[in-house]
């Protein structure tokens, strides 16, 4: 079964959350939100890499205000970041924010969770209540026994239920943790139980090496089961890494098209090239292009014609040189000096 399918349909800023549509790429900025140029910079940054919604925290009434000129700057929703201070949750709404991110059990009295959710209901801005394993309530602790997916998924269904009971249900639901399986079963708990979009990410996974690897085995297994409308991959590192690990995911696992598919041998004894300098070369290049294809980038000579054979183009490595393959033809051979250049030839002239 495929839950996303049926989750409710969410406009964030004009990207469509839920119901069937795509899976969004979400990131969050590192820089000072008052800071409007760095920020603005770090945005554009993030739409070049593919990012589709990005988060901005407001912790302070300068980062509210800055937001009204960052949002004239960039082209993809701003979702306004909110802890401890509903104040900041109404200024960032005011400036223009297309979403808040709140959680409910730490900006204060149910009148300031009041206050919020009115406006909020007034301009129609959507509410992600976000829940993390780090803070689930003692109450929760102590009648699971520890902090539990079980509890993580009822502590963000009384959030929810808090804000529909105050007449609003332009929702989105988060529930993370780092504790990658135990993310993992939360949201398979909570699949079914509430017809609100998920966003879906393993946080605080760790730097782009571990954590693109948290992420991808997290987040395979929770996409692949059919839940998960918007997704951030955590990741300590520059924002735009986020971005390409969340679409090679996607791409991985068939709810993604378009883009290169680089794959390479993992090099062995026979090779006789650079080919893990090559490899990633290659896959720099191809991040410039948009086509659908596969592009295979081989070491040696017993897999690497069949492999470059079967893609779209591909490279054969031989003794300090190439075979140039495309459509499963050798097109021609090239010294290993001039491959990327012969490389970059085919893909600008692609047909």
């Amino acid at each position: 079964m495929s839950y996303r399918d049926e989750t409710k349909e969410i406009n964030i800023g004009g990207v469509k959350i839920g119901h069937g549509n795509p899976v969004a790429i979400q990131s969050m900025t590192n820089t000072p939100t008052s800071d409007v140029s760095a920020t603005v910079s770090q945005i554009l940054a993030l739409e070049k890499a593919g990012c589709e919604i990005v988060r901005c925290t407001v912790p302070d009434e300068d980062s509210a205000r800055a937001i009204a000129e960052i949002k004239k700057q960039i082209h993809i929703p701003l979702v306004a970041d909110i802890h401890f201070d509903h104040r900041m949750a109404l200024m960032a709404m005011e400036n223009g924010a297309d979403k808040i991110r709140i959680n409910p059990g730490n900006i204060g009295s149910e009148d300031k969770v009041r206050e919020v959710v009115n406006l909020a209901k007034e301009r129609n801005i959507p509410i992600r209540v976000g829940v993390n394993s780090g803070s689930l309530e003692k109450n929760l602790v102590e009648k699971y026994g520890g902090v539990t997916a079980e509890g993580i998924v009822e502590s963000a269904l009384d959030k929810v239920k808090l804000i529909e009971d105050m007449g609003y249900d332009n929702l989105v639901i988060s529930i993370k943790s780092s504790d990658v399986m135990m993310c993992v079963k939360a949201h398979e708990v909570i699949a079914g139980k509430t017809p609100y979009p998920l966003h879906v990410g393993i946080t605080e996974s760790g730097t782009v090496r571990s954590g693109s690897i948290k992420s991808s085995v997290g987040l395979g297994l929770i996409l692949g089961q059919g839940i998960g409308d918007t997704i951030r991959v955590s990741l300590t590192g520059d924002p735009c890494e986020e971005i390409t690990a969340a679409r090679l995911i996607l791409k991985t696992l068939g709810l993604r098209k378009g883009g290169i598919d680089v794959v390479s041998c993992p090099t062995c004894g026979r090779t006789k090239i650079d080919l893990i300098s090559l490899a990633q070369a290659v896959e720099k290049i191809a991040e410039n292009y948009p086509y659908d294809i596969k592009l295979a980038v081989m070491g040696c000579a017993v897999n690497g014609p069949g492999e470059a054979r079967e893609a779209d183009l591909g490279i054969a490595g031989g003794l300090h040189e190439g075979l140039l393959m495309k459509h499963g033809e050798i097109i021609r051979k090239v010294p290993e000096g001039e491959l990327l250049d012969a490389l970059r030839e085919e893909l600008d002239n692609w047909k």
